[in-house]
Formats: C-alpha cells, sequence, structure tokens
C-alpha cells in the first residue's frame, strides 16, 4: 500500500482560467464572462484555505470546477499528481468520491423526502457500499463525529425537524460519510445565526 506523506501536495491549480462565452440574440457570439482569470494555489494535506473576495467574484465558480462541475477554459487541476482534465468518467466517479462538498444553505441542500439515515446511505450506495450493517456504522460514526448525539433521536428526522445548526451539520456528516481527501465548503455558515456559526466553524477545524 502507497504511504500517504503528511506534506504532499493534494490539490493543486495551476493558472486556472474559467470563461463563459456570451452570446447575442442566441448565436452571435457577445464576448465572454472571465468567472475565474488566473488562478494558482497548492493546498497540502491537513491545510485550509479560504477564498476570499466579494460577491460575483468567481469565488463558486472556481469551487464548482474544482468539484468538475465547471470545465476549465485554460489552466490545471491536478489531485494527489494527477491532472484531472485528462481522466474519462469512471475516475472522475471515484476522484469525487474523494471530495466532500458542504454548501452554503444547508435546508435547500437536504432533501426533504429523506430522513437523516437515507441522506446519509445514499453516497455509499451510489459508490457500492453493499453491506447494511457496514453502512448503519459508518452512519453511526459520522453522526458521533459531528456530535449529533445519541443517534438514534436523528436518524428517523427530516429535515424540516432540525434546526439550521443541526441542518448544517447533516450537510457536513454527508461531506464526510465517504471518508474523503478533501473537503470543499462554500459559505458553510453564511446562513446560520451568528451563535451556531462559531459551533460550526470549531466543528470544521476539529474535523480538518
Amino acid at each position: 500500500m502507497p504511504v500517504e506523506v503528511k506534506n504532499e501536495v493534494l490539490l493543486s491549480i495551476q493558472n486556472l482560467h474559467v470563461w463563459f462565452e456570451l452570446r447575442r440574440w442566441g448565436f452571435g457570439h457577445a464576448g465572454y464572462v472571465q468567472a475565474v482569470d488566473g488562478v494558482s494555489f497548492d493546498l497540502r494535506q491537513g491545510e485550509a484555505i479560504g477564498i476570499v473576495g466579494e460577491s460575483g467574484c468567481g469565488k463558486t465558480t472556481l469551487m464548482k470546477t474544482i468539484l468538475g462541475l465547471c470545465q476549465p477554459t485554460r489552466g490545471e487541476i491536478s489531485f494527489k499528481g494527477i491532472e484531472l482534465s485528462t481522466k474519462g468518467s469512471r475516475e472522475m466517479k471515484f476522484y469525487r468520491s474523494q471530495v466532500g462538498y458542504v454548501q452554503q444553505d444547508p435546508y435547500g441542500a437536504l432533501p426533504p423526502f429523506m430522513n437523516v439515515r437515507r441522506i446519509l446511505e445514499e453516497p455509499m450506495i451510489i459508490n457500492g457500499m453493499k453491506s447494511q450493517a457496514e453502512r448503519e456504522q459508518r452512519i453511526r460514526s459520522v453522526l458521533e463525529e459531528v456530535k449529533m448525539t445519541p443517534v438514534e433521536n436523528f436518524v428517523t428526522k427530516f429535515p424540516h425537524m432540525l434546526s439550521g445548526g443541526q441542518q448544517q451539520r447533516v450537510v457536513i456528516a454527508r461531506a464526510m460519510i465517504l471518508e474523503p481527501k478533501l473537503i470543499v465548503a462554500d459559505e458553510p455558515v453564511s446562513m446560520l445565526d451568528a451563535s451556531v456559526r462559531v459551533e460550526i466553524l470549531r466543528l470544521l477545524r476539529r474535523l480538518r
């Protein structure tokens, strides 16, 4: 088995550009929106990087490009030394299993027709974990990690039955359920009350 180096570069972004074409009357070229324009950084094992900027500066586009939801116009994204633009759908599925995603709006991020157990179970089913006992054990473990205990009080609840802070803890638990190497968080506390923000930031720091 390969040995993980604590200081190795996990994610490398080099001269990344993401431009969106503008069209006139649906077919005529009218220029570009330069959403991301020349971003470069390296993220190492155990590090956290904060992207700061005003609304509309391209933070969310950068995040979506890291997740593989937007295609780079130019530049490179490498994960553990492997350039992602050369990878096919199977490799990208594996990559996405290595990346957890924490959305900005916890209530909008959670399907209202699923309870907490089903929300956390879904990624494991999609990624081929067939054992019900293993899935249940992982659900229990991750809920304990995000301090939603006793677990039995939460697994049967639906999102509308939880507070905003509890909803965001479920979002974080879902991001962690596959034990990813990288977590991408899109303003994870901006939709929460000030009293809850510190709790969530402390939780993210402890988990890191």
